[in-house]
């Protein structure tokens, strides 16, 4: 039998109507877990054990009365600390924050305490989000719980260790340039970046999203039908649609998928990277897929001109705070965005507009085909001092190649676990679909769950 920190949302849900287990006896046993686990990840914030407790036990009340309020009743929750609960500060991962209480939950918030999950805190993040790593000002630096001397990615660093190491099933990321798909890669679990305005978030901007980041599809999936729900808070979000997100059967006869290989830029993928991925795609061919070499349609001018832009988003806000404020941002982040103040008008320009030459390359390249497999990161898991795989804070994004085209692009990418290094540390495959196929993504990667195989059992806490 499965520990009951181990079971699925699906499986959870499945007990709760059968009555052999209640939102009480599980919340409490996901919550000892955690203190189990959390002395060496360091990936929660504002962890809130009374609050989970209490919202457990009206949750079993109503399933004792037959009338559970939702689609996740009783179901445990952690969302990224950026998304906004009730009552809480966000500290966004650096100590140079004010902690003021946030107002009302965000909109993922929102959805899943309407939907009766158990909210059990927040998870960790790096400064501002600006880094791929655990690494931050405020929180102590967060671990991947496969090997606690490697980082778990970031930035939604907390919910990739969280998920891992069984703190829930369910765990809501955020995405601008890989900041779900790269931990879940690292972590060994899924996550999926939706398109651009499928689940509202506040505040919107420009390729950021917010995702679910579970050990399965399926609950991915039961978070979908959740988190996808409307909300006029998100100025830029998608209109409400009829999805079938449960619906994750597919015949992968005839799919065209294209596979990359080659980003064009950046870290390259090394060897037992290369090898996973191709093995995936080798797996898909041999289910009657038909699989076609993508060649790289991204540049380094592209990269360099978004740098440019980011940098100087960053700077002013930088500039706004006082100097006492500005000292206790991580070096790595004034390094990096200390260049902006000799950027001219058109340079920022001009880089803003590369972030539109990478839409327009990522939809043309990847028009002619049903999906598109590739790594999600060049390499494995990396040292947890790090921000980066490289740690350079001028040459920050030389391992997102393969994952920021599709957030300019607005497509959705997922990632999933396609084998391990000889050292034990996971590889992620990243499937990426057509612009608004959510559902699709999801029923492919349900799809590669089942051509895979059995998966290594989940990292365990020291004893």
């Amino acid at each position: 039998m499965a520990a009951l920190h181990d079971l699925s949302a699906g499986e959870l849900l499945a007990a709760y109507r059968a009555r052999t287990l209640s939102p009480v006896e599980l919340t409490r046993a996901v919550l000892a877990h955690i203190e189990r686990w959390e002395p060496q990840l360091h990936a929660t914030y504002a962890l809130d054990r009374e609050g989970a407790m209490a919202m457990a036990r009206a949750s079993e009340a109503r399933w004792t009365a037959g009338t559970p309020q939702g689609a996740l009743d009783g179901v445990p929750a952690m969302l990224k600390e950026n998304l906004a609960t009730r009552g809480v500060p966000i500290p966004l991962g650096t100590a140079a924050t004010e902690l003021l209480p946030a107002a009302e939950d965000a909109p993922p918030a929102a959805r899943l305490r309407e939907a009766g999950a158990v909210l059990l805190g927040k998870t960790t993040m790096p400064d501002y989000g600006m880094l791929s790593s655990g690494l931050s000002s405020f929180h102590a630096l967060t671990r991947n719980p496969w090997d606690p001397c490697l980082g778990p990615g970031g930035s939604s660093a907390g919910a990739g260790a969280g998920a891992a190491a069984g703190y829930g099933p369910l765990h809501v990321g955020t995405d601008i340039g890989g900041s779900i798909r790269l931990p879940a890669c690292w972590c060994g679990v899924f996550g999926l970046k939706p398109s651009n305005g499928r689940i509202p978030i506040k505040p919107p901007y420009y390729g950021r999203v917010a995702g679910p980041m579970t050990r399965c599809v399926a609950d991915a999936a039961l978070m979908m039908q959740v988190l996808s729900q409307p909300d006029a808070r998100d100025t830029m979000s998608l209109p409400p649609a009829a999805i079938a997100w449960t619906n994750l059967l597919r015949d992968p006869r005839g799919l065209r998928i294209g596979l990359l290989l080659d980003a064009g830029w950046g870290i390259a993928v090394e060897p037992e990277t290369l090898a996973a991925v191709q093995a995936a795609a080798r797996a898909f061919d041999a289910a009657g897929a038909i699989i076609e070499p993508l060649r790289p349609f991204t540049t380094r001018a592209m990269i360099a001109g978004l740098d440019n832009f980011w940098r100087m988003r960053s700077w002013l806000d930088f500039s706004a705070l006082p100097p006492e404020r500005q000292a206790k941002i991580l070096p790595y982040i004034r390094d990096w965005i200390a260049t902006a103040a000799r950027l001219s008008g058109a340079d920022v320009f001009r880089g803003f507009s590369q972030m539109g030459a990478i839409r327009d390359a990522t939809l043309a390249a990847t028009q002619p085909f049903d999906f598109v497999l590739s790594p999600v990161s060049p390499v494995p898991a990396f040292i947890a001092e790090w921000a980066s795989p490289i740690n350079d804070p001028q040459r920050p994004f030389e391992h997102i190649a393969f994952t920021l085209p599709f957030n300019m692009s607005e497509q959705p990418a997922a990632s999933i676990n396609c084998g391990f290094t000889a050292g034990g540390l996971p590889i992620g495959l990243q499937i990426s679909g057509r612009r608004f196929d959510d559902l699709g993504v999801l029923q492919v990667a349900r799809i590669y769950e089942d051509l895979r195989g059995p998966q290594r059992p989940w990292p365990t806490p020291p004893q």
